[in-house]
């Protein structure tokens, strides 16, 4: 399964027919020749395997966005829980214990 993220898109080459867009803080090049609708800077698409595939309206892209923030949030908070679980499996385990 193949999950894609809005990309909002910040610069287009017309000549090129492609395009750069920030997916949360990254920049890449797509293409644009599988899309069907018109793209401008500041819209937002869905991109899969460098092509951008479908154009989506800015108010589900912010809340797709803000749902994954929530999901990298959460595995961050959870990596952090398993981080300090360890360490303290770690310290129970030094035989210079006190």
């Amino acid at each position: 399964m193949c999950l894609s993220i809005p990309s909002k898109v910040k610069s287009i080459d017309k000549e090129m027919n492609t395009c750069v867009v920030d997916t949360m803080g990254v920049e890449r090049s797509a293409s644009l020749d599988l899309i069907d609708k018109e793209v401008d800077i500041g819209d937002y698409v869905l991109i899969h395997i460098g092509f951008a595939m479908n154009k989506i309206d800015e108010e589900d892209a912010l809340e797709s966005l803000k749902v994954y923030r929530e999901i990298i949030d959460k595995m961050e908070e959870q990596d952090r829980k398993e981080q300090e679980l360890a360490m303290i499996e770690e310290s129970d385990n030094c035989p210079n214990k006190v």
